[in-house]
């Protein structure tokens, strides 16, 4: 009864996953002052370094390593001043960037999927209490903060404040990079259907090519192509006229090659390790560099295409899980980026309406890990090489059960009928 009431309280919510936060920041500090194994992410010292640069009048890439936009390193320049809250804060504000990206989930819910307050609660805690979520966020990791944008932009799509879109969309492609795959999906959403205007079937189907084309140039779609252009362009112009080649090349360019491999659960883990050694021979074909390929065309090509006149939010969830399984270079934090989504997939998915097919997906997905982490903790603090067939099984292992649960979540979104994707309040109670 009492697990009842809690989601009928957004405040008992908000408040547990605050308080949720809070436990691991704590608990934090206590296994990096007392466990050889720190609970700090090494990437939180990339960033904290990179504001120390910034501190004393250099550039953050003059910190090895920092792959980021200058930005990120602004947002957490308190870090730099003396004392472990200050150096903490930057957790803190990740922390608090997973909540406000909950909250905003929460009104999306209730505003476009015309959930129940409690309904919505619910789903939006597979987000805000979520322990995996909350111990990336609070040991440093800065993906929590590109929810916010993320959402932000989910919502101002929906709520067709275009303007506020584009510049939303520019700054998180600025941000982090992958957010750009969404651009498809939303442009081929905001069609005149979506936008509530009447279309004449007849005359659109005896157009010339050249009608077609100004039809499909609606006022929304060019909007939303200049205010996210803009931005993008006015964000990089600046970055490069205060620190020039760097940004560009560590920004953008570095992630075009990058071959790292450590904890990278990725099917191509093997071979970034082969690649990275000193000794490693040149080959005219190297088949990593074509990973982007099938990335590309699945996440920001043909998922869209099919999907996104369905339902934006559940063809988001399988753009960002196509690129993230199918990347390169897929690590823990990466989860993050298609788990905002999920508040808004399940509640009509098959992972819950079928209890069977529901649970065998998650404990594959978590065996598939595990599998993946027992090979490399062997590797890195045991020094036994678990190479083959070891690490190389285990990420083949969870690249396949991650395509069967993308083959389930473009099934369910392709059945939808697009009239019933809002859904009413009396199915939603």
């Amino acid at each position: 009864m009492a697990f009842s009431s809690f989601f009928k309280s957004p405040r008992a919510v908000f408040a547990a996953s605050i308080a949720l936060r809070i436990t691991f920041l704590l608990y934090g500090l206590w296994q990096d002052a007392n466990s050889p194994m720190k609970y700090t992410d090494i990437d939180y010292y990339v960033f904290t370094s990179a504001a120390r640069f910034i501190s004393n009048g250099q550039s953050p890439y003059a910190r090895d390593t920092y792959r980021y936009t200058p930005l990120l390193a602004w947002l957490i320049y308190p870090t730099v001043w003396p004392g472990q809250f200050w150096f903490s804060s930057g957790k803190i504000l990740f922390a608090i960037g997973d909540v406000a990206a909950g909250w905003m989930m929460f009104r999306i819910l209730k505003e476009y999927r015309n959930m129940t307050e409690e309904r919505a609660l619910k789903f939006a805690s597979i987000w805000l209490l979520n322990p995996m979520v909350a111990t990336i966020s609070t040991r440093g990791s800065s993906e929590g903060l590109l929810g916010v944008f993320v959402t932000a932009l989910l919502w101002a799509v929906l709520a067709k404040r275009i303007a506020i879109a584009g510049f939303l969309l520019g700054f998180a492609v600025h941000f982090k990079i992958y957010p750009f795959i969404y651009a498809t999906s939303i442009v081929w959403w905001l069609d005149d259907q979506t936008l509530g205007k009447k279309t004449n079937t007849n005359s659109q189907s005896a157009s010339s090519p050249t009608d077609k084309i100004l039809a499909f140039l609606n006022r929304q779609r060019l909007a939303l192509a200049v205010y996210s252009l803009i931005t993008f362009g006015v964000l990089n112009a600046v970055m490069y006229t205060i620190y020039g080649w760097p940004f560009l090349e560590h920004s953008y360019f570095y992630h075009l090659i990058r071959i790292d491999h450590r904890h990278n659960f990725s099917p191509y883990n093997t071979l970034l390790h082969l690649k990275s050694s000193p000794h490693a021979t040149s080959s005219s074909f190297e088949l990593e560099r074509l990973a982007f390929v099938p990335q590309l065309l699945l996440s920001a090509v043909f998922i869209p295409l099919a999907l996104a006149k369905k339902d934006l939010p559940s063809t988001m969830l399988a753009q960002t899980f196509a690129f993230v399984a199918f990347n390169k270079v897929c690590t823990s934090q990466y989860f993050l980026w298609y788990m905002m989504f999920l508040p808004y997939y399940l509640p009509d998915s098959t992972l819950l309406q079928s209890p069977t097919i529901g649970i065998s997906a998650l404990v594959l997905w978590i065996i598939g890990q595990v599998a993946w982490l027992q090979q490399g903790f062997q590797l890195e603090f045991n020094g036994h090489s678990t190479f083959v067939p070891g690490l190389w099984a285990s990420g083949i292992l969870f690249f396949l059960v991650n395509v069967g649960i993308l083959g389930i979540i473009i099934h369910d979104t392709k059945s939808k009928n697009r009239s019933t994707v809002k859904s009413s309040k009396k199915r939603s109670q």
